[in-house]
């Protein structure tokens, strides 16, 4: 099992500091962990193999959520498209720790996918999703003591029609239906990059928080423009709930954990932890006292080209394949707004220290497999942790 991700614990930004506060929760459930033999499809009834209750619909959700009420549950939950991997449970084991129930949903949300994206190719592993939800529990249960136990409470899986009961869901930028759109933060970098991708994610999540009415919801720091888009949502619809941010999970190389990676393939891995090294290279600069925000993006971009210049001999970014940087951008940590390259970092601000890249196919596939690899996106930043300037 990999290790836990290390917690900074410096000043940090604004939109990040709720990630640090310890729990005020440490709750007694005496009956409710003693294993479940078979779970419930909470839609119809019927005995699944499942490890949780499976809700399919809302009122089957509703119906456990005003018990839950009733008997003063603080209740977290994590939102996953599935394919489940270490950064997920990070956010889960982070839920249990701080809440007396969990909810985790997995829906693949089709509004957040533009039409040429890899909505029909996602990764489903609902089976595998289930068994590390289950271990995670266990882990926490095991670990916590009779007095700190939690419980993940179900899994919310609905289908598309329960999500989009009026309208057949949408991925056109002027498509019919409600939606849910937060400006100017959902159309700068990635927003700029996936017109959609903001506003599927913010209908979404409206949507799953109506269901759910959570205490607290988990995201990944990963996302970070996510993050900070959702808190914005939360206190811009005075939606009665508290965003916390989970550091990034990595691989022991650095690389940033997602469902995408799988993607990749073997050689085409190798050549994609330059995105990493880059942003790590420039954040060393920053931690050095560096604030010219071009100075720090070039650090950034000299370890791309340095990796490229030994790999390769046309001058492009890569090694067995070729890389394309879509932004490398420093931000103000609460807006997202970039810092130009003629402005400074306010140290006692910091800043967000982020980059896009586009991974092609292999220029040489040596297999099937490899030759229908498509292009991959893949994400990264760090924080430029605020810091009190000497004097």
């Amino acid at each position: 099992m990999p290790p836990k991700p290390a917690m900074v614990g410096v000043r940090l930004p604004t939109c990040l500091r709720p990630l640090f506060r310890p729990s005020p929760y440490r709750v007694q459930i005496p009956t409710l962990l003693s294993g479940r033999a078979n779970s419930t499809d909470a839609s119809d009834g019927s005995t699944s193999p499942d490890p949780f209750p499976v809700f399919r619909d809302v009122p089957s959700l509703r119906t456990l959520r005003k018990t839950m009420y009733k008997d003063s549950k603080v209740v977290g939950f994590v939102p996953t498209m599935g394919a489940l991997h270490e950064g997920h449970l990070s956010l889960v084991r982070a839920a249990l720790k701080e809440n007396t129930d969990v909810f985790v949903s997995i829906f693949i949300n089709p509004t957040q996918f533009a039409a040429h994206e890899d909505l029909d190719s996602y990764p489903q592993t609902w089976k595998h999703d289930l068994e590390m939800l289950r271990q995670v529990e266990e882990e926490h249960n095991a670990s916590a003591g009779p007095s700190n136990r939690s419980r993940i409470a179900g899994i919310f899986a609905p289908t598309v029609k329960v999500m989009y009961p009026t309208l057949p869901p949408s991925s056109d930028i002027s498509g019919d239906g409600s939606f849910v759109t937060i400006t100017p933060l959902g159309r700068v970098l990635e927003g700029a990059s996936r017109p959609i991708f903001f506003r599927g994610v913010a209908t979404v999540c409206t949507k799953l928080f109506n269901v759910v009415q959570p205490d607290k919801v988990y995201f990944g720091q990963k996302d970070v423009q996510q993050s900070v888009l959702i808190r914005r949502m939360v206190k811009d619809f005075l939606i009665p709930t508290e965003v916390r941010v989970i550091p990034t999970s990595r691989e022991p190389d650095g690389l940033a954990m997602s469902s995408r990676n799988v993607y990749l393939g073997e050689r085409r891995r190798e050549d994609v932890v330059v995105l990493s090294k880059a942003l790590f290279a420039a954040r060393d600069l920053y931690n050095s006292g560096v604030i010219s925000t071009k100075k720090i993006r070039d650090a950034a971009f000299a370890v791309f080209h340095e990796a490229a210049s030994s790999k390769r001999g046309d001058g492009k970014l890569g090694g067995h394949c070729r890389l394309e940087i879509d932004y490398i951008a420093v931000s103000d940590p609460d807006t997202m707004t970039m810092i130009r390259d003629n402005q400074k970092i306010d140290p006692s601000r910091g800043a967000v220290l982020s980059a896009a890249m586009l991974v092609l196919p292999l220029d040489h596939p040596k297999t099937l497999e490899e030759l229908e690899q498509k292009q991959v996106r893949l994400i990264d930043n760090v924080i430029l942790e605020p810091r009190e300037e000497s004097s």
